[in-house]
């Protein structure tokens, strides 16, 4: 069974920092693109950050350029989110997913949505005083 199981979300004030953890079992992520999207209260699902296994591409949305970085332990099979400097805007669920998809360097952004083909559950990021 394909699945990627998200862990790391917590309650922080702003400015603090969170790291995030993708894990994946059933498969390897190699050839895998893994992004991390978000769904905050009242808004559609963002795609936040994603990075390929196979080429190195890594792509951030603009407003988590410079506090985000996204890696990945290939032997441990996982992908990291570490979020510095959290705002109350980067409050949501964080989901990452998996994709066999087109090449991040080649498109410079992520795969598009229907790409993705296995999903976690997410887990809560909220960012409060």
């Amino acid at each position: 069974q394909l699945q990627l199981v998200e862990s790391g979300g917590g309650l922080v004030q702003p400015g603090g920092s969170l790291r995030l953890s993708c894990a994946a079992s059933g498969f390897t992520l190699d050839n895998y693109v893994i992004a991390w999207f978000r769904v905050a209260p009242g808004k559609e699902r963002e795609e936040v950050s994603c990075i390929g296994f196979s080429d190195g591409g890594l792509y951030y949305v603009d407003s988590v350029k410079g506090r985000f970085t996204i890696s990945r332990d290939n032997a441990k099979n996982t992908v990291y989110l570490q979020m510095n400097g959290l705002k109350s805007e980067d409050t949501g669920v964080y989901v990452c997913a998996a994709a066999q998809g087109p090449s991040i360097t080649i498109l410079g952004a992520c795969p598009a949505t229907p790409w993705y083909s296995v999903w976690g559950q997410g887990t809560q990021v909220t960012v409060s005083p």
